[in-house]
């Protein structure tokens, strides 16, 4: 039972999406805080608990980024439509998104090989999303910050997105090279 606790929390933040949503559109914004904040913390959590105890799996390794860029692209999505975030910001998160799954997904098909690993890159991106909108959701529910903030906070956001997004470009390139030149010596006649 204990192998499956990652996978658990995961599915609770996929099952939280719809939540958030709501309360942001809705304007309930003290309960969007927190179950965004809860949610993004259990990413943490997963990660932490399915590494110390070894429980790691293949459903985990695409769950877990399932449930995050849900979460995240679902969210960056209702904070746009309410104003609180750049429209520029949320079509560029949604943009290098899909560039990774369209990405991955043609690795996929050309390799017939694939590893799902996050880059540290992504990782240090994706912390920054969450911050960014925690900052946000922070501001609408309890207190004034200063505007300055959020736009130095989406520029932030901004460059570490871009930044992500090419690193995965390489990554795929030098696979797909690395792969054809395997290929290749494959079907060269041994002497």
């Amino acid at each position: 039972m204990i192998a499956h606790v990652p996978n658990l929390i995961s599915l609770a933040r996929l099952a939280a999406v719809p939540a958030v949503i709501w309360c942001v559109l809705a304007g309930e914004n003290v309960a969007a805080f927190w179950i965004f904040l809860i949610a993004g913390l259990s990413d943490a959590v997963d990660g932490l608990i399915a590494k110390r105890l070894n429980v790691t799996s293949q459903f985990g390794a695409w769950l877990d980024p399932l449930a995050d860029k849900t979460l995240l692209v679902g969210t960056y999505v209702a904070l746009t439509l309410r104003d609180a975030l750049p429209m520029w910001l949320t079509i560029l998160v949604v943009f290098r998104d899909m560039f990774i799954i369209g990405g991955a997904l043609t690795v996929q098909a050309l390799t017939q090989r694939f590893h799902v690993e996050p880059l540290m890159i992504s990782k240090v991106n994706t912390a920054l999303q969450i911050g960014l909108i925690v900052v946000v959701m922070a501001e609408r529910a309890y207190f004034p910050l200063p505007p300055h903030l959020v736009v130095w906070g989406a520029a932030v956001v901004a460059v570490t997105t871009v930044l992500s997004g090419a690193a995965y470009a390489i990554t795929w390139s030098r696979r797909v090279t690395a792969w054809e030149r395997e290929r290749r010596e494959g079907e060269q006649p041994k002497e």
